[in-house]
């Protein structure tokens, strides 16, 4: 299937990079630009991918500064705060996916894709990993009738910092949003102070200490689910695969309580691992998002609107793939 290339936004960082090489390995001839300010540095990592060309983007300009240079979709990898991106996908009538924004920052794109809702899909790719969290929990959530009580545990490990761009970002979150999102008895509230301290057990069973977190996964797990209660919590410390001696990994605690098919108490316990880390998960998340977008599964390419991740990656193909990295959702004791 012949496409004209992806627009990579910020696309010399590492979570950038995961994402072409997880989108090569099942379509090898997509093209791919890859902008960013620098444009040595670009075309450097374009060289460094293959198949790609490397572009100076101009945030000023309705165009970024690409002319008439067709392009099938755009991917933000930073916090687009000008909707410099969301804007030129809109003109250009092609599919925009944005990872970095905090909950709190979903006004602005919001807003602008309601005055123009049939431009082009927009994804509100902002769930932990892009949506590696959302899937993992929907897919676990089969196996209730009626889910009362989501907690999610997202353990960083220390030498799993990213680039400079992810640091930026997260002390940009930190900074603009102390208090949690959580819901609570059916009820939104803002957990801040000592109320925002929380504890998860690791993979390995230890106790980790950890602080509430404003992931948009709250608000969509809670809406998908009906769940009352929802909260989400992270900890940057040891994994427990680098405490056993091996390289570190990322790990994302899944915890639901709820009733069975047939009425009985359930609760259950799970993790979401990644030999790798935090990087290349994202970027299956963020292939496996434009493969649907752009309908390189050899379905119709996705309508316009307004979407979560978990709405459009089927669960199954999602864990088949993760597995197929080295990765797993693993079932732990409760």
């Amino acid at each position: 299937m012949s496409v004209n290339p992806i627009l990579f936004m910020g696309g010399t960082g590492a979570i950038a990079h995961h994402s072409a090489r997880a989108l090569r390995a099942g379509y090898p001839d997509v093209p791919l630009l890859i902008g960013g300010r620098d444009l040595a540095k670009a075309q450097r990592v374009a060289e460094q991918i293959g198949g790609a060309q490397g572009v100076l983007v101009d945030t000023s300009a309705n165009d970024l500064g690409l002319g008439d240079r067709p392009v099938s979709g755009v991917v933000v990898f930073y916090m687009d705060h000008a909707l410099a991106g969301l804007r030129f996908a809109q003109m250009r009538g092609v599919p925009h996916l944005s990872i970095s924004s905090g909950i709190f920052e979903i006004a602005p794109e919001i807003a602008t894709f309601m005055h123009q809702p049939n431009a082009a899909p927009i994804v509100l790719g902002y769930e932990w990993m892009a949506g590696a969290t959302t899937v993992a929990t929907l897919n676990i959530a089969k196996a209730y009738s009626r889910v009362r009580d989501i907690k999610i545990g997202a353990l960083i490990d220390e030498q799993d910092t990213g680039g400079p761009t992810v640091a930026s970002d997260f002390e940009h979150l930190n900074k603009m949003l102390p208090a949690a999102m959580t819901r609570r008895d059916g009820v939104y509230i803002w957990r801040e102070g000592e109320g925002a301290k929380a504890t998860f057990r690791a993979v390995d069973g230890r106790e980790i200490e950890a602080s509430g977190f404003s992931s948009i996964d709250v608000v969509g797990l809670a809406a998908a689910t009906g769940a009352a209660d929802v909260q989400f919590n992270m900890a940057i410390g040891t994994s427990s695969s680098r405490r056993r001696g091996e390289p570190m990994s990322t790990e994302i605690i899944i915890e639901l309580a709820g009733e069975g098919k047939n009425g009985e108490a359930l609760r259950t316990r799970h993790a979401v691992v990644h030999p790798a880390g935090t990087a290349p998960l994202t970027g299956l998340s963020v292939a496996m998002i434009l493969e649907r977008l752009l309908g390189l599964d050899e379905r119709a390419p996705t309508a316009p609107g307004l979407y979560f991740p978990y709405q459009l990656l089927d669960d199954v193909a999602y864990l088949e793939r993760l597995e197929r990295e080295g990765g797993a959702l693993r079932e732990l004791p409760v």
